[in-house]
Parts: structure tokens; sequence; C-alpha cells
């Protein structure tokens, strides 16, 4: 009699839990809009990509997802690649791509706001560093490597070449180019060139003010030797670096 009871109370158990995971299907099918369906259609994968899409809109609608260019509603100084640069630089992981279209998550866009702007950082002028960094670097890769020249994918070392190795002169001017650096961040203290190049980067790296509204009012003259000034210690900045590497 005591087995016949148990077993009337696994049944019963199971019945409970059935009639519950039924009333969880109904209510998901009525979430995601599927309750229409025949019941094999409700849950399928289309079905939930579908009602997936839907929500998405609803929640564009109510604009907790914006486009690229409405960033600069949320984040200041935001500019028509700031959503580039979101995802490459800053690993902005909530958003998603609808045809041709960037959509952001709002809420996520208003607490990285607070955290750039208590850590002082300007996305357009952000942008701009990193442009200008990219078109200096190609200059110096220009340099290094012969013009039309193409890596080849495949290789094969001849057989028992090895020990073919020599230390660069450029380890001998360390001195040299670390005076020059000196040289002109004098010049920079001297002339107040903070008020036309910014320096970033631990003041490694240097960035002519380019302005378009007032371009036009500074002197030739100024223009040239900010921006000489500014390619001069860029060079010794990497140079330097590279000393450092080899070493």
């Amino acid at each position: 009699m005591e087995d016949t009871y148990r077993e009337d109370r696994t049944l019963l158990s199971e019945d409970r839990l059935h009639t519950e995971l039924k009333a969880i299907r109904r209510l998901l099918s009525d979430l995601v809009g599927t309750s229409d369906l025949p019941a094999k259609e409700k849950f399928s994968r289309e079905a939930i990509s579908k009602s997936a899409k839907e929500f998405r809109k609803l929640q564009i609608a109510r604009k907790e997802w914006i486009e690229s260019y409405e960033i600069k509603t949320v984040i200041k100084h935001a500019n028509y690649n700031s959503g580039k640069i979101l995802i490459d630089q800053f690993q902005f992981k909530n958003f998603f791509k609808r045809g041709s279209t960037y959509y952001f998550k709002k809420k996520d866009l208003i607490d990285l706001a607070k955290e750039l702007k208590k850590k002082n950082i300007n996305l357009e002028k952000y942008d701009e560093l990193l442009g200008d960094k990219e078109k200096f670097q190609k200059y110096i890769d220009s340099i290094i490597q012969k013009p039309g020249a193409k890596s080849r994918k495949r290789f094969k070392i001849p057989e028992g070449l090895e020990n073919i190795f020599s230390v660069p002169y450029s380890l001998q001017i360390e001195d040299q180019v670390r005076e020059e650096i000196t040289t002109l961040m004098n010049e920079y203290n001297k002339f107040n060139l903070s008020e036309y190049v910014d320096l970033y980067e631990r003041k490694t790296y240097a960035l002519f003010k380019y302005q378009y509204y007032f371009d036009r009012y500074l002197k030739p003259e100024l223009k040239k030797f900010c921006k000489d000034w500014c390619f001069k210690f860029n060079y010794a900045q990497v140079a330097l670096k590279r000393i450092i590497e080899l070493k």
C-alpha cells in the first residue's frame, strides 16, 4: 500500500510539472508573438527569429537603439566615424547591423559617455589622432619597405643558413636622438607651441591643431613651422622607440 501511495504521489508530481511546463510554453508563445501559429511552428527557429526582429523594431521605435549618426546626441563631440571607433577601439559590444545601418544600445552609450567625460576623451579629436598616426605610419613604412614590394606568403629558409645578423648603427645614435627630442621640447615650451600643437600618448606623439574656421587667419610661416616641428618630433620618437626595441 505504501508503494502504491508513493507511485500516486510521483504521478501527481509529474502531472503538475507537465501542467506548469505547458503554461510556460503558452506564456512564451504569447511573449514572442507566435501563439496564433500551429503547435509545431510556435517555437521554430524561423518563428523566434521573426519575433526577435519585431522586438528589435519596437526597441528602435522607442529609441532604445540608435543609429550611428545619432551617437552625437548621446556622446558629446562624436562624429560620423564614431560608430566604427566605438567598435574597433573601445570594443563596444551591444550593437547590431540591419542592412547597411548600425544600431547601438542607447543605455550603454550613456554609460560610455560618462566614462569618456571622466577621462577627458574627445571622440572627434581621437578620430583625428588615429587618422594622423595612420598617415604618419604609412610614411615610415614607405621608407622602410621598398615601394611596390610584396611580402611572400610562402617561404623556405636555405638549409644550413643561420647566424646572419648585424647590430644596426642606429643604436649608436641614441644620445643624438634623445638630444633632438630635448631640443624640440625646449622649443615647444619656449615658443608656446601648446597653443597650436597637442601632445598625446604620454607626450610621445604630436598633432597639429587644424581648425577649419580659423585656419586662414594663421600665418603661413607659423603653420609651416608647427607642422615641421610635429614631423621632426614624431620621427625622433619613432626612432627612439625602434632603438629601444632593438636593444
